[in-house]
This record gives C-alpha cells, structure tokens and sequence, in this order.
C-alpha cells in the first residue's frame, strides 16, 4: 500500500539472499506484486541473488505512480 511502510525484523542464516529473506518474512504473498518490485539494500538497487550481510536491511520498491519532475511542477504551480 502506498500510503503504509511494513518493518520486519528477521533472522536469516549466513549466506542467505535477498530472494531467501524476502520468501522467509512472507512478505512476497501478503504484498501485491512484491515479487516483481525492484529490491534493494539501503538505499541502492540490488539483485535477489545478493548475499545478506549482518545488519542489512532490504527495501521493496514499489513502482512509481508519476514523473518526480512533474510531481515537482504541480507543486510548485498550486503554491
């Protein structure tokens, strides 16, 4: 949900991925389209086959709904 953020604490075993965590939280079947949502680690896009480090935490990235360029526009012009 766009207007909603889900933090989950989970421990993984060394040498999980990102695919491997995100299939342990459950977080794929209650979250439409998780599966296809850009994934990454702080900030920066990764792969699902990236290796977990200690403390890492993974961002699904929903799509974006407009232009951030023209998002800006539109405020700019109501203000």
């Amino acid at each position: 949900m766009p207007d909603r953020q889900t933090v989950l604490e989970l421990e993984v075993s060394a040498g999980a991925t990102v695919a491997e965590a995100l299939e342990q939280s459950g977080i794929v079947s209650t979250v439409p389209g998780a599966a296809q949502m850009a994934v990454g680690i702080y900030g920066k896009i990764t792969s699902r086959e990236t290796v977990l480090q200690p403390g890492d935490r993974i961002e699904i990235y929903r799509p974006l709904t407009e232009e951030p360029k023209e998002a800006r526009r539109r405020r700019v012009i109501k203000s």
